[in-house]
């Protein structure tokens, strides 16, 4: 369980943090490359964290709210991620056996996982996959506040994102 009275922000990586398949028309010169004097990432990272904006650390911590890797990655995103961005060590969600299997009724697989993380607590959930059947279940079954918040994976978290995180955040902590 993770302590804290403030509200939650379950984080993924691929699609808000990395960006990913916009056409040249969407990004013409492509993605950049971002360089940190911060810790280099693991061997063997994977080579597309240059598309982090390290900057990201900074905004992220500026946040009133407990961050909580909610993503593929693992403990990756302690180990090459969080360095990139010169975040601590984060929670991390575990996922069942089943995790990376859709769900036969559209529903993402990391929803449930996430509600019972929250454990009634407010949230944020920032991920590129966020369907309206996932806001349906999280608005039926959190007694919470939540915001699951959809982030476009071709350009990844932009300033607009940040603002409503911001708002939403601070009208909801504790």
């Amino acid at each position: 369980m993770i302590e804290s009275t403030l509200p939650l922000l379950f984080l993924d990586v691929d699609g808000p943090l990395i960006p990913f398949g916009a056409t040249q028309e969407q990004l013409p010169g492509g993605y950049p490359a971002y360089d940190t004097d911060r810790t280099a990432p693991a061997a063997g990272a994977n080579p597309l964290i240059t598309r982090i904006n390290p900057a990201f650390g900074a905004r992220l911590r500026a946040l009133p709210c407990t961050l909580v890797w909610a993503t593929t990655w693992m403990e990756d995103a302690n180990d090459c991620v969080a360095p990139w961005l010169g975040l601590p060590e984060l929670p991390l969600l575990e996922w069942p056996d089943a995790a990376a299997d859709e769900q036969a009724d559209g529903l993402h697989w990391k929803t449930r996982t996430i509600l019972d993380h929250a454990a009634g607590r407010p949230f944020v959930w920032v991920d590129d996959e966020i369907t309206d059947r996932d806001r349906a279940l999280i608005t039926a079954h959190h007694p919470g506040e939540a915001l699951p918040h959809h982030v476009d994976p071709r350009y990844g978290l932009r300033e607009h994102d940040f603002t409503a995180l911001d708002r939403w955040l601070r009208r909801h902590q504790g």
